[in-house]
């Protein structure tokens, strides 16, 4: 491939790129480059909204670079206050350093792990504070690089000054932090969702500041979830996650409108828009959920949840492979729901039963009835079946 259709490739789908010139610059080089990507382990699943800046990265590892997976250990105890209008919890280590492992094992379902460098930024970060002899002194030469006036630009920053909402002095170093990750693995390009934008731009200036070249910066959209409104999200319940189930990720992606479904071809695929948009919209939709689950569980599993979304959904048929559950006597249907697995506790079966999540034999259930042994089929939303015997 010639600089121009490289240029093409990587750009498809970006929404900023500081610059374009220093990328083409560094693309003819012949360096095999460092292209980095730093994720802070806050929760315990990867969902498609990593995936589309995790495809980016795994497309500068097949035109043979060195992709650079930073995971924030230290910088997920401080918490990125990008995007967010309220100081974030503080996560104790134990609990980031479980996130971290599932955050790795995770990742490698798109990334090669022959070409990636995992990098955790408790190595140079904790020495920073570590020893007022060496660690503090350098954390010091490396903040006066940075203004105040430079962090207070931060649009998120000065939105919640105006909504007189506090800002933590850890959130001020925050981008800080990040953008010392640059300086400390030598990336030439970083890449980061579009909310990340200041955080990626400091890292460009402490490179500056540290005699190094300058990274250069790329940023991708931000995913919008299932609900086709708010950026995916597990606190929002609009996300796919990379380890949900077959037959839950290709119903969640057939859940998408259509205009959301184009969206994700741009950025989770490499196919040609103008052919998809040439199909018609059902067909395409399906394709797209079996490429995405293909993805994660391979094309067996994938032909498998599109068949059984087809006889579920399409053709209004019970799913031949339903779980069993023996009722042994008569109690609440919330009780029934939690013991066959349906719902994860009380609370969760009763407000399934008032949204009119949940079905007898094909009849919903208004209300959380006395429930009488029998053989029957417990349905919860679209998805979810038991076969219940008595």
């Amino acid at each position: 491939m010639n600089t121009e259709d490289i240029l093409k490739e990587v750009t498809r789908g970006v929404v900023e790129c500081v610059s374009r010139e220093e990328l083409v610059k560094k693309l003819s080089s012949g360096k095999r480059l460092r292209v980095k990507l730093g994720v802070d382990p806050t929760s315990r699943d990867l969902h498609l909204g990593h995936g589309v800046v995790l495809d980016k990265l795994r497309k500068f590892q097949d035109l043979g670079h060195t992709a650079v997976l930073i995971i924030g250990d230290f910088t997920a105890q401080v918490g990125d206050p990008s995007g967010k209008d309220s100081t974030r919890p503080v996560l104790d280590h134990d609990t980031v350093a479980s996130n971290a492992k599932t955050y790795t094992e995770q990742a490698f379902k798109i990334l090669d792990p022959e070409k990636t460098e995992i990098r955790f930024n408790t190595e140079w970060l904790k020495p920073f504070f570590a020893s007022p002899a060496t660690g503090v002194s350098d954390f010091i030469n490396t903040a006066k690089t940075v203004t105040i006036s430079r962090l207070l630009e931060r649009e998120d920053f000065r939105a919640r000054m105006k909504a007189g909402s506090p800002i933590s002095l850890l959130e001020i170093l925050y981008p800080l932090l990040q953008g010392y990750d640059s300086v400390a693995v030598k990336a030439d390009i970083e890449l980061g969702g579009q909310d990340q934008i200041f955080n990626l731009l400091v890292g460009r200036d402490l490179q500056k500041a540290n005699a190094q070249e300058p990274q250069v910066v790329m940023t991708v959209p931000l995913l919008v979830g299932t609900d086709g409104e708010k950026k995916m999200s597990k606190s929002y319940g609009n996300y796919v996650a990379f380890n949900d189930l077959p037959n839950d990720m290709f119903g969640k992606l057939m859940s998408l409108s259509d205009e959301l479904m184009y969206s994700y071809y741009e950025l989770l695929t490499s196919e040609d828009l103008a052919a998809v948009k040439a199909e018609h919209p059902m067909e395409a939709k399906k394709k797209l959920a079996g490429l995405i689950t293909g993805r994660y569980h391979g094309a067996e599993q994938a032909s498998a949840a599109r068949a059984h979304f087809e006889q579920v959904f399409s053709r209004k048929e019970l799913p031949e492979d339903m779980e069993t559950f023996r009722a042994e006597k008569a109690g609440k249907l919330s009780y029934l729901l939690v013991a066959a697995g349906l719902a994860k506790g009380m609370n969760e079966a009763r407000r399934l039963i008032a949204q009119g999540a949940v079905r007898l034999d094909g009849e919903k259930v208004a209300e959380d009835i006395v429930f009488e042994p029998r053989n029957c089929v417990l349905q919860v939303g679209r998805r979810q079946f038991r076969k219940i015997e008595k």
